[in-house]
Parts: C-alpha cells; sequence; structure tokens
C-alpha cells in the first residue's frame, strides 16, 4: 500500500478510538479556524491532515463505519486523485455553500446518536442549520471538546510572526475614523459591544496586517470594542512595544489571543453585544452569558471595507499597473524562451511569474497559489502544479494562468489563456464564447443596490445560448491589501440578501470559463471597480452604476475567432487593449515594451 495511503487510514482509525472513548459516533471536520478564514494555518488544517485533500474548501465527516469529504466541481478532479486508496469517498456537492453534508450525516446516524465538532471552528451560522437538522432527527450535537487534539499529537503551533502597520499613504483614513465608523453602526443597532473573530475585519479596523495565514496579510486575533476602547486579542510578543504605545493612543489595548473567551464570559449583565453570524463561531458565541442580550448582523466593518474610497481607488489602479508591468515582462521572456526551446513547465511559471511581481516597487507577496495549467490540467479550476505531478509545455494547445499579487496600495487577481503552438477551432470557439460572457457583464449598467448574485446570469447568458456553462461563481469581492476574496458582494448562483447589495467602491472579479476535462480549460478573468454612471435620464429611475476594469493585461488575440464576435464587441476589446497599451508603456522598456506593443494590436485593423 502507498505510504502515504497508510498515514490517512492511519489518521482516520485514530480519530474513530477517540470516538469511540467519548461514545460519539461521528465527527464534522470543517475548513475553518477559530476566525473562519478561507486560508488556514497549519494548526487547523485537520481536514487535510486526516483525509489527504489538499484544496482550500471541503468538509470531512468521519464515522465508525464510513469517511467522506463534500467538495464542490472546483476540486472534483483533484479530490479523486488525493483520496484514492484512503477510504475516504467523495461526494460531489454543487457548490461550496452546500449543506449535502448535514443531509448525509441524518442518513447515517441513527436517533440518539451522537455527532461531534469543534464549536471554537463551527461558524455560529452553520451551527443553527446543523442543530436545526440533528435535533429533527433526534441525533445529539456536541461542541464542546476538539477531538483533533486527541489525534493528532504532533499538531502544528500557533503562528508567532509579527504584526506591523499599514501605513499612510496607502491608510488612507485612520484606525481612530475606523473605530468610530464602526461604534456609529453599533449604535444603530443598539449594541454596546461588538466582538469581531474575522481576520480581514480586524486588519482593516485596526490599520493593522501580519503574514499569520498564506497569500493574505492579515494575522490571528479576536477584537472587543466598547463605547470607550477597543481590545485586541492577539499573541504575546506578536506586536512590539513602540507598535503597542501608538496602539494604546488611539484607544486600543491589548490582551493575551487566549484571552477573549473570558472577556465574553464577563460581559456586564445590560451588555447588548453585536456579532455576525457568518463571522463568527458557534463556541464564542456559547461563552457569551445568557444574561447579555446578543444582536446578529453583518459586520459593520465588512460592509465598510468593501466600499473602496477615491484614494484608496487610486492606489489599486497604480497597483494594477505595476502587476501589468510585471506581467508584460515574464510573457516576454516566457514567448521568447519557448521559441528557443527551452524547457519550460508549469512550476516554472510560477517561479518566473513570482519574481517578476517580486521587484515592482510596494510588493508584499502573492495573494493566492499561482495556477498554471497546460491542456488538461486547466480544466480543473483549483489546479495547482507541485514537484510530483506537473506538465511540460509544448506541443499545442492553450495555457491558463490565474495569478495574483498583495502590493501595499492593493490586491490582483488575473486569468488569462494563451495560445501555445497550433489551436482547433473548437479551442478557439470557446476562448472566444468565455470573452464574449466576460465582456457583457463588463459593460453592464444596473441599478445602484441590485442584489449581486442577480447579476451572476448577464455573464452566462452568452455561454448558456450555446449549451456551456461553468460550476464555479462568476465573481468574488477583492480587499484592499487584504483578502483576495472579500464579502459580502458575490457574482455567483448565491441566494441574495440585503447586504450583498451592489455599490459604488467595490472592487469585484468577472471570471466566466468553460472547462473540458481532460482537454482544456479557459477563463479569462478582470477586476471591476463599481462606479456611479450618468445616464440619458440622468437619474430619474434611480442612480446607476457601470463597472471601470482595473486589471491592465493584454488578452491573446491568436485564441479568438473575431468571426463570432459582433462589431460592438471587437471596439470594447480594441479599446480595452488601447488602455493597457497607454497605461503600461511608460512602465515597460526593452523585450516587455516590443511584447506589449505586439499584444495590444487591435482586432478591428
Amino acid at each position: 500500500m502507498d505510504s502515504r495511503i497508510s498515514v490517512q487510514r492511519e489518521r482516520i482509525e485514530r480519530v474513530r478510538e477517540a470516538l469511540a472513548q467519548h461514545g460519539a459516533q461521528a465527527l464534522l471536520v470543517p475548513s475553518a479556524d477559530p476566525h473562519l478564514s478561507e486560508y488556514l494555518p497549519a494548526r487547523w488544517q485537520g481536514r487535510q491532515w486526516l483525509s489527504g485533500f489538499s484544496g482550500s474548501m471541503g468538509t470531512l465527516v468521519v464515522t465508525l463505519e464510513r469517511a467522506a469529504l463534500f467538495a464542490d466541481s472546483r476540486y472534483w478532479g483533484q479530490a479523486e486523485r488525493e483520496l484514492a486508496g484512503s477510504g475516504v469517498e467523495l461526494e460531489k456537492i454543487p457548490s461550496g455553500s452546500s449543506t449535502l453534508h448535514i443531509e448525509w450525516i441524518v442518513r447515517q446516524l441513527a436517533r440518539g446518536q451522537t455527532l461531534m465538532v469543534d464549536g471554537e471552528v463551527l461558524g455560529l451560522a452553520a451551527a443553527h442549520a446543523l442543530r436545526n437538522a440533528l435535533d429533527k432527527a433526534g441525533i445529539a450535537l456536541r461542541t464542546d471538546t476538539d477531538l483533533l487534539a486527541q489525534a493528532w499529537p504532533q499538531r502544528p503551533a500557533m503562528p508567532l510572526r509579527a504584526v506591523y502597520e499599514h501605513l499612510p499613504p496607502q491608510a488612507v483614513q485612520t484606525r481612530v475614523q475606523r473605530l468610530a465608523h464602526v461604534r456609529e453602526a453599533m449604535a444603530r443597532h443598539g449594541a454596546t459591544h461588538h466582538f469581531v473573530s474575522s481576520v480581514d475585519d480586524i486588519a482593516w479596523i485596526t490599520n493593522l496586517r501580519g503574514s499569520d495565514v498564506e497569500y493574505n496579510p492579515v494575522f490571528l486575533a479576536h477584537l472587543l470594542i466598547d463605547g470607550e476602547r477597543a481590545t485586541l486579542f492577539v499573541g504575546a510578543g506578536k506586536i512590539d512595544a513602540a507598535l503597542a504605545a501608538r496602539l494604546h493612543h488611539d484607544g486600543i489595548v491589548l490582551a493575551d489571543y487566549g484571552a477573549a473567551p473570558e472577556a465574553l464570559r464577563t460581559l456586564p449583565a445590560a451588555a447588548v453585544v453585536l456579532v455576525d453570524p457568518r463571522r463568527v463561531t458557534h463556541g464564542f458565541r456559547q461563552r457569551v452569558p445568557e444574561s447579555v442580550r446578543v444582536v446578529e448582523a453583518i459586520n459593520p466593518s465588512t460592509l465598510a471595507k468593501s466600499r473602496k474610497s477615491e484614494p484608496e481607488a487610486q492606489f489599486v489602479r497604480e497597483a494594477m499597473a505595476r502587476d501589468g508591468a510585471a506581467m508584460c515582462a515574464f510573457y516576454a521572456w516566457f514567448e521568447a524562451a519557448l521559441a528557443r526551446g527551452e524547457r519550460i513547465t508549469e512550476l516554472t511559471i510560477d517561479e518566473r511569474l513570482s519574481e517578476q511581481r517580486a521587484r515592482q516597487p510596494g510588493f508584499v507577496g502573492l495573494s493566492f497559489s499561482t495556477i498554471a495549467g497546460f491542456n488538461a490540467n486547466g480544466a480543473l479550476p483549483h489546479y495547482r502544479a507541485t514537484p510530483a505531478s506537473h506538465a511540460t509545455i509544448a506541443g499545442d494547445g492553450l495555457l491558463l494562468i490565474d495569478s495574483g499579487a498583495q502590493y501595499v496600495g492593493g490586491t490582483t487577481d488575473i486569468t488569462r489563456v494563451w495560445s501555445i503552438g497550433r489551436l482547433g477551432e473548437a479551442q478557439r470557439r470557446d476562448c472566444t464564447r468565455v470573452l464574449e460572457a466576460m465582456m457583457t457583464l463588463s459593460r453592464a449598467r444596473l441599478p445602484r443596490g441590485t442584489l449581486s448574485p442577480m447579476i451572476d446570469a448577464i455573464a452566462r447568458a452568452p455561454l448558456w445560448a450555446h449549451g456551456l456553462d461553468y460550476g464555479h461563481g462568476t465573481g468574488h469581492g477583492v480587499g484592499y491589501f487584504l483578502n483576495v476574496h472579500e464579502g459580502p458582494q458575490t457574482f455567483s448562483q448565491a441566494v441574495p440578501e440585503p447586504q450583498m447589495a451592489l455599490q459604488p467602491g467595490m472592487i469585484t472579479s468577472i471570471e466566466p470559463g468553460v472547462y473540458r476535462p481532460g482537454q482544456w480549460g479557459v477563463r479569462i478573468e478582470n477586476l471591476v471597480l463599481t462606479v456611479p454612471v450618468d445616464t440619458p435620464e440622468h437619474g430619474a429611475f434611480g442612480e446607476m452604476l457601470e463597472f471601470e476594469t482595473l486589471t491592465l493585461c493584454p488578452i491573446d488575440t491568436r485564441c479568438i475567432d473575431a468571426s463570432l464576435l459582433r462589431a460592438d464587441q471587437i471596439a470594447w476589446l480594441d479599446r480595452y487593449h488601447a488602455s493597457v497599451r497607454a497605461r503600461l508603456l511608460p512602465l515597460v522598456d526593452g523585450d516587455a515594451r516590443d511584447w506589449l506593443l505586439k499584444r495590444t494590436e487591435p482586432l478591428a485593423g
């Protein structure tokens, strides 16, 4: 038996032994930490440790007889490979927000049996849904024990990296101003206290950054805000004395990271505490005394940070230009090296592109793991090349590259597909249809306050017309030198909620795709800024919004069948390329400049 597989089976058996000791019949392991982060510190990667599945999203359930991983279509191919032989079954779900794992648990367990899950990593909203289903089925839920602490003897420690400040001019508001904004929102809710666990919200409120979470410049902490001060619960030694003094001056005092539960437990009886059920865990909610009234509503900072100010938008435009210059330098090298017959792999692409970005002013790090997928690998939306499994770029086909970076003035995320050798008619047709979908949404106008999930269909409609579709969302919010995936807005098939309304200043990706398993994948992604627009009706039917495209990088017209596009669509693409050329020419020279000029030539002739 493969040594990796035997390790996974041994770990699952350890969990089953621990379950039996506690008199329980199943363990739920969500992909989460106490902050409900998307990218997890090693200490909370229990789902990967147990199952071997390394995707960023997925839910694992282990019973005494079976184990199942629930993952959406972005990860099916990857999960099938990584779970093979482990004894963990793959349960395919329609989306990452699916609750099919709850239905599966109810089918597996009998009335009177017990499911365990660590309440410290179980989202409050998820806990509500889980408890409702289990209560109806007569299944007990235990959330008071972290079973992995017993089964995982070499569990990684807490990250110890230092916290630092996000400074002016890129930090355009002070933390005093941001705390005041949050307190105004607390007052509207009638709240005396506000508990925040989501690390990107905390980073935004405090103007602090860190590197505890891979790819996102955040740090592990909790924040309790009242009318007079804010208490930041953070690991000892992560904030030096000078920074601590500046925080104290601004009304933020420090406490030990582990003291947050006790702070909630000792809230005064007359307190009213505001918590976001989607951004705080069940475990922390349980610490609040019954005498304290709890208001459940979205974090005020989540809404505020999604709406970038004009000074922030200008810094993002500068970051996009720097990012575009790095890509010009990389692609110039790539095409020349390929022409010379040099051996280039998907790993080489990641290394070289990262090197070019690292040379740009204000670069901090990547915003996610680079996806470079050639031909069949490009059909896996969350593919990642590894030393043990990767492709060489040779022959004919499509190369998909999805990459991004963190700059002190913004966060980038871009996907392009490139022609390698000769393309077939079907490949060019797929590329053209995806481009058409991306352009259709990019050109849309809509009333302010439109619920963002409704917009998803605008991009899909051109694909649906030809019987095509894709299994992921069309777009996600993007932070300002923060998380590359940010809410509350989303262009997806999520159930619309009031806080998802589209507002000026929001930055969102537009990234439709087409994936043909075993053959190729196509995805074209730009980031757009939502801006007000005047119309001939001058607001008679309400304020209208449109999208300003922020991303600056050519789209490979060699992949496009121009005969499938209308004249107005070709004109949009030519205007985009003219803008890319004008913005990037001052930042590139030599081979990069020549490449930029060549790849931004108009289609219209």
